[in-house]
């Protein structure tokens, strides 16, 4: 993977004092020629002022949209031929653990032609291009920069590059961590809503006495990745879905997510647990833990709890249990549990 930043400001000082920071911070990286920093002198750019006011909006804005346009165009142009594909980037966002490897397994798995693939909802984050492209689009965001933001010519782009819908993953695999925009620092709080830092449990056998719906499997809600999640039937108290790790690990965070997009067959009242010292049960229906210990209840059919391992339960744990404490006439999904270990 190759990292390249174009410092577009036209202030000299600014730029100097960043590159210095980018240096003195990835010395290694600069070296190898793994991160590369370039700049277009400002001579290079067409009028950027002046220009026609599309979709009404204010002579500042204009100019500050179209010289956006130029920038990518700039880029664009410098990175042709450096890659197989090309992945477009903001300087304020955060990228998910994996991000690369789940880039790469989508393109993989693809059966059709494409344009441009989408990894998060958000303006130009995201989207991935076939390197044999970028000449095409630099020079089409260059011939109608000033015409519309960038947002709407590269959706023009895909279109014109016979791509008639989006191709869009999810989880996001990018988040928007920015509060003011470059544009005269006005406040921006866009969030992806999608967006969901992956991630990888440790391993564990996992079961449920819950009727299971088709199947939707207890495992499905211990692995991550979209569209995977436990769905049972009416559970009762007493009802549980249990977590044996196959070994034993310190849990630092616990997250666990019930219910539908909708709001639908979230868990309403239930316990997590963390256990010790497995042993198989003697009804032959598997393994669980001898001691079971409290961690909290579920809020909302959700929990959230961090520093577990500070709550009294710092030691090494071999079980996980998510216990129902009332029946519901509602189904439940159970569409995540996710922890965090020491080790981690």
């Amino acid at each position: 993977m190759l990292v390249v930043v174009l410092l577009t400001d036209f202030d000299a000082q600014w730029r100097a004092t960043t590159l210095g920071e980018i240096t003195a911070n990835f010395p290694s990286q600069l070296k190898a020629d793994q991160l590369l920093v370039v700049h277009v002198p400002k001579q290079y750019y067409p009028p950027i002022t002046g220009l026609k006011r599309n979709f009404n909006d204010k002579a500042d804005r204009v100019t500050f949209r179209s010289k956006q346009n130029v920038d990518y165009s700039f880029l664009l142009q410098f990175c042709t031929g450096r890659s197989l594909l090309y992945l477009q980037l903001e300087d304020d966002v955060a990228c998910s653990h994996h991000f690369l490897s789940a880039i790469r397994r989508r393109v993989q798995q693809m059966e059709v032609p494409w344009a441009t693939l989408e990894f998060s909802a958000l303006g130009y984050i995201g989207k991935l291009y076939h390197s044999e492209h970028l000449p095409l689009l630099s020079r089409f965001l260059f011939l109608f920069y000033q015409e519309m933001p960038c947002d709407f010519l590269f959706s023009h782009f895909r279109v014109l590059l016979t791509q008639s819908e989006v191709i869009r993953f999810t989880p996001s695999l990018f988040q928007h961590t920015g509060s003011y925009s470059s544009f005269l620092g006005t406040f921006n709080k866009l969030k992806d809503e999608d967006y969901e830092d992956l991630y990888t449990n440790p391993a564990a056998d996992v079961y449920s006495d819950i009727p299971v719906y088709q199947d939707h499997v207890a495992a499905m809600a211990w692995s991550p990745g979209t569209g995977t999640f436990f769905w049972g039937r009416s559970p009762s108290s007493g009802n549980h879905l249990t977590v044996i790790f196959k070994h034993p690990v310190v849990v630092t965070t616990i997250t666990v997510a019930t219910g539908s997009a909708e709001g639908r067959d979230r868990l309403a009242s239930a316990t997590v647990e963390l256990g010790l010292h497995p042993v198989t049960e003697k009804t032959g229906s598997g393994t669980t833990c001898q001691e079971f210990y409290s961690v909290g209840d579920l809020q909302g059919g959700r929990m959230d709890m961090t520093d577990v391992h500070k709550k009294r339960f710092g030691h090494a744990s071999s079980c996980l249990k998510i216990r129902v404490t009332a029946k519901q006439n509602d189904w439940v999904i159970i569409k995540k549990i996710r922890i965090t270990t020491k080790e981690d």
